[in-house]
């Protein structure tokens, strides 16, 4: 089972590095399947999520993708509610439902392939920009994600960045987010062992190579409906506990 799980994050950060993310979703998703302590979960996807991210990020920006005006509005309202976000004690049963609801999200996003993507893009404007940074910011913080699961379709649908840039954007989001989410948190780390070192290193070698894949592709189809299975038995055992 530990090699198992140890595939599973592989194959997560890979899938999500691919369009730019972080992979908290997919994460917290495995730990909730495997029964990890909640007061870990959070830590641990988080820490995972700033290594992937700036993987993603480092490589979509060689690639000539990032946009950093398009970015400012989000992040100036997420930050900060990212940090408030990960102060807040939750209820174990509302953290499991709001987690419940956020891999829906993420389940919907692994087959949502984006088409047009060299339309032109209109700017978008500012004072949404920093509502969608201040409710995607808190919600990052509470539960252990970095918000790019719902901002970088968000960039897409309203024709605000192509693919390629939207998922440049996310990864710094997810990775801004993240470290500020870890900032709120405080003291709560788990404990640094030869396991979590492992997982770490499996995760970040699969956001090495998705993030240089740029992009889901059909080869890849029978990782995503492996990712999909795990976040569908997650969700599902959510709602059951």
């Amino acid at each position: 089972m530990e090699i198992l799980l140890l595939i599973l994050f592989f194959v997560i950060a890979y899938l999500y590095s691919s369009v730019g993310h972080g992979g908290a979703s997919g994460y917290l998703a495995l730990m909730a399947l495997f029964s990890f302590e909640p007061s870990l979960m959070k830590p641990m996807a988080l820490i995972l999520n700033v290594g992937v991210s700036v993987i993603a990020f480092t490589a979509f920006y060689k690639g000539g993708f990032f946009r950093p005006k398009l970015l400012l509005p989000f992040v100036i309202g997420s930050i900060p509610m990212a940090y408030l976000g990960a102060k807040v004690q939750i209820d174990p049963f509302l953290y499991k439902v709001i987690l419940a609801v956020f891999l829906l999200i993420a389940l919907a996003r692994i087959f949502y392939i984006p088409k047009n993507s060299d339309r032109l893009t209109r700017p978008i404007p500012w004072w949404l920009g920093l509502i969608i940074g201040i409710i995607l910011g808190f919600f990052s913080g509470l539960i252990g994600i970095g918000g790019g699961i719902i901002l970088s379709p968000l960039l897409i649908i309203f024709r605000w960045a192509t693919i390629k840039e939207a998922a440049a954007v996310s990864a710094m989001f997810i990775f801004l987010n993240s470290i500020s989410g870890l900032l709120g948190i405080g003291n709560v780390w788990p404990q640094l062992d030869v396991n979590l070192l492992l997982t770490i290193l499996f995760a970040f070698v699969g956001g090495i190579a998705g993030s240089y894949s740029g992009s889901f592709r059909l080869n890849n189809l029978s990782l995503k409906y492996m990712l999909s299975v795990v976040l569908f038995i997650a969700i599902i055992k959510l709602i059951i506990t």
